[in-house]
């Protein structure tokens, strides 16, 4: 994922940091507001450690999936959907109406 999405999305991701970063205290997380320089020095505080090992491990984090919640667009969705032909049985199309299931009306 890209900084963008965490800027974008960033009370989307207060899970997910507290997973990573058991110790960070959400109301500190709603300060920092997406900042991308201020959650590096966040880490830097939170961790001890140096400056370039805080951002090793946040492009790790990065490197990590969307929170589901996050990106709610059509080209995401359809995205997803087409990954999970893998799922669907052969001869079966995975953009058909899934109305059978009661998910829609």
């Amino acid at each position: 994922m890209k900084w963008h999405h965490v800027q974008d999305n960033w009370p989307a991701f207060f899970e997910a940091i507290l997973d990573r970063w058991p110790d960070a205290d959400e109301a500190e997380l709603e300060e920092i507001d997406g900042d991308q320089r201020a959650f590096i020095a966040y880490v830097i505080e939170l961790t001890g450690q140096e400056p370039e090992e805080a951002r090793a491990d946040i492009r790790e984090w990065l490197s990590g999936e969307l929170p589901s919640d996050v990106v709610m667009d059509p080209r995401h969705d359809n995205h997803s959907i087409a990954l999970s032909k893998k799922y669907v049985p052969e001869g079966e199309d995975e953009y058909d109406d899934d109305s059978r299931f009661g998910d829609e009306e």
